[in-house]
């Protein structure tokens, strides 16, 4: 699938896009903000779609390894710094909700948002699949074990690739019977997999291709970079950048990252090797 509908906007997914990670949280394992400010994430918004991301991805709790969940309204309330503006403020923009908490979801929807980001994959409940398919919103369909306060404690598979396809096909068969047809799947590199299941699931990534829908990588300065390389996490852009490559290489359409100006330039030279004819 190409052409996603996006509340009404066409995103186009025939070649491979970027979209920007904007943390409205102080905890985030990379680039959290110390000071929650109004300014400062319009800032962050404004500098990341003048250096080419198609899609802003929003989050107000963090997800990183061990943090601790929030409540609905502390996410709306951190969100509420800028959650009413920016579909009018930045009209060229994709914005997208990255929550799994229903409240928080409908609050951006019904501000014009126009993707749900969801690291759980509905694995526990139906209903940000049916609001999806009430607002037409694409929808990231995400593989976790567990969730972000345990995903690390020891997770286990017997064959990671296969049983996170098994995982997308049996969830897209309930999501499209429901209606929802607009579907972008993320393996969920880091969440609930060891090191050794993060790289033998980049591997196999070209797995997916059966499942015909767009598929997303989020591996921006995680630790499948920085361990492996034993720096720091400041020091992990040239190494992540080497995963994305790879991973564009296997059918990866969407990179979801933090550094927007290094994946746009990524994919320009990744396309230049494709259409070297």
């Amino acid at each position: 699938m190409s052409i996603l509908n996006a509340r009404g906007k066409l995103l186009d997914l025939s070649r491979p896009i970027v979209m920007g990670i904007v943390n409205i949280t102080p905890d985030s394992f990379y680039d959290g903000q110390k000071e929650l400010t109004r300014s400062n994430i319009i800032h962050k918004i404004e500098t990341q779609l003048r250096a080419g991301a198609t899609i802003i991805d929003i989050g107000a709790a963090s997800s990183r390894p061990g943090a601790k969940g929030l409540s609905a309204e502390l996410e709306m309330e951190r969100l509420a710094l800028v959650a009413d503006e920016l579909v009018d403020r930045f009209p060229q923009a994709i914005f997208s909700i990255d929550s799994y908490q229903p409240k928080v979801v409908e609050y951006c929807l019904q501000l014009g948002w126009h993707m749900i980001n969801d690291i759980t994959g509905g694995r526990d409940t139906d209903a940000l699949w049916r609001m999806a398919v009430e607002y037409q919103a694409p929808y990231v369909l995400m593989h976790m074990q567990g969730m972000p306060q345990t995903m690390q404690d020891r997770p286990t598979y017997s064959d990671v690739s296969k049983e996170i396809l098994e995982f997308f096909i049996t969830q897209m068969r309930q999501m499209l019977q429901l209606g929802l047809y607009d579907i972008i799947i993320d393996p969920g590199f880091g969440f609930g997999k060891s090191q050794r299941d993060n790289f033998r699931l980049m591997k196999d990534l070209s797995i997916f291709e059966v499942l015909d829908t767009a598929l997303m990588v989020g591996v921006s300065r995680k630790a499948m970079v920085y361990r492996t390389l034993d720096i720091s996490v400041q020091d992990a852009l040239p190494g992540t950048l080497a995963l994305q490559m790879y991973a564009l290489t296997q059918g990866a359409k969407i990179l979801r990252v933090h550094d927007v100006p290094e994946a746009v330039q990524l994919i320009r030279l990744y396309e230049k090797i494709q259409n070297s004819g």
